[in-house]
């Protein structure tokens, strides 16, 4: 459950810092931002039952603690929040395939 999500977190903040434009995209990643994305994911560990309205509450209560402080600019901040939410999906989607749903069988046609 939630480790799965927490992984898929992960896996999303590694493509962000490591894929094509990794260099230049740790260029622009400033430590409260990483920071704050460890703080998220400790606390998605924490959580049993994950669902977006959780997820978003949990990024939400995190990120908070950061809009009071100096120095850090309001639109950097608005743009992790809406990096962090756009996660979902992929987070859903590698919760869904961790645990793959069983088709019904399907009838045979008789040939008479």
């Amino acid at each position: 459950g939630a480790g799965l999500a927490a992984a898929a977190v992960a896996a999303a903040g590694a493509y962000f810092l490591y894929g094509k434009r990794g260099a230049q995209n740790r260029k622009k990643v400033r430590g409260w931002m990483l920071k704050a994305k460890g703080e998220i994911l400790e606390r998605l560990e924490q959580v049993k039952d994950l669902n977006r309205e959780k997820y978003e509450e949990i990024v939400d209560a995190v990120i908070k603690r950061y809009r009071g402080v100096k120095g850090l600019d309001g639109r950097e901040i608005s743009r992790l929040v809406t990096e962090l939410k756009g996660y979902w999906g992929n987070i859903s989607r590698a919760r869904g395939s961790a645990a793959p749903k069983r088709r019904p069988a399907r009838k045979r046609r008789r040939t008479s």
